[in-house]
This record gives structure tokens, C-alpha cells and sequence, in this order.
């Protein structure tokens, strides 16, 4: 599924993964989330609910990965890499940016992203 997400006057296209946490995330939309920063390496935001298990946790990301953390339950967008690992339980990669996650770096704090679904 393609999926866009908007960053004030970002706008990034990205392609969901066929798995089941990546569906459930594809029912949750539009979805306008409040992202914050985090180790100056991704933006993240607080899901209205958890979502179904059914991807691989990994401890590892790349940059544009869109990932979730079950924790949270959060949703994060990676825009650079700073080296470090995901602590337990990992995150499962939702999707990926095609390109330009870095622009993301522009937005100090905290930024709102609208992701819709794409025809």
C-alpha cells in the first residue's frame, strides 16, 4: 500500500510492508499524529491504540525505515542513524520512505505529519 506523510510543507511517499502490523496500521488511516523528536534520529508519535502483532521485531533500523514500537504504542519515522540499537522488544518495520526522510531534521521539537493512504 502507498502512503503519503505530510510535515507542514514536507511531503514524503512511502510504501507500507505486506505484513500484519502494517495492515492494522493502514486501517488507523488518515491519522494526523503529534511527532517529537528523539535522539535527533527519528520523529515519533503516540498510536490511539496498539497494534496487532505479525512482522518481525528487529533491533536494527535503516534510514526512512517507518516503524512501530509496541511499548508506546508509538510509530516513528527514522531520518538518520546514530549507530545505536532498538532495546527490547524492537520495533517492527511498517514501511519505508521511498526517499527524503532527512528532510525531516528541519523540524526541531515537535512537528504534526498527516499520513494518508495513496491510490
Amino acid at each position: 500500500m502507498r502512503i503519503r506523510l505530510t510535515a507542514g510543507e514536507t511531503v514524503l511517499d512511502a510504501t507500507l510492508d505486506d505484513n500484519a502490523t502494517a495492515r492494522d496500521f493502514a486501517s488507523l488511516l488518515p491519522l494526523t499524529l503529534q511527532m517529537n523528536d528523539l535522539f535527533k534520529r527519528e520523529k515519533y508519535g503516540h498510536l490511539p491504540r496498539s497494534l496487532t502483532a505479525g512482522g518481525e521485531p528487529r533491533s536494527s533500523y535503516a534510514i526512512g525505515d517507518i516503524a512501530y514500537w509496541s511499548p508506546g504504542p508509538d510509530m516513528a519515522v527514522f531520518y538518520d542513524h546514530d549507530g545505536q540499537s532498538i532495546p527490547d522488544p524492537g520495533i517492527i518495520v511498517l514501511g519505508e520512505v521511498d526517499s527524503g526522510a532527512d528532510a525531516l531534521k528541519k523540524y526541531d521539537g515537535t512537528v504534526d505529519v498527516t499520513i494518508e493512504a495513496v491510490d
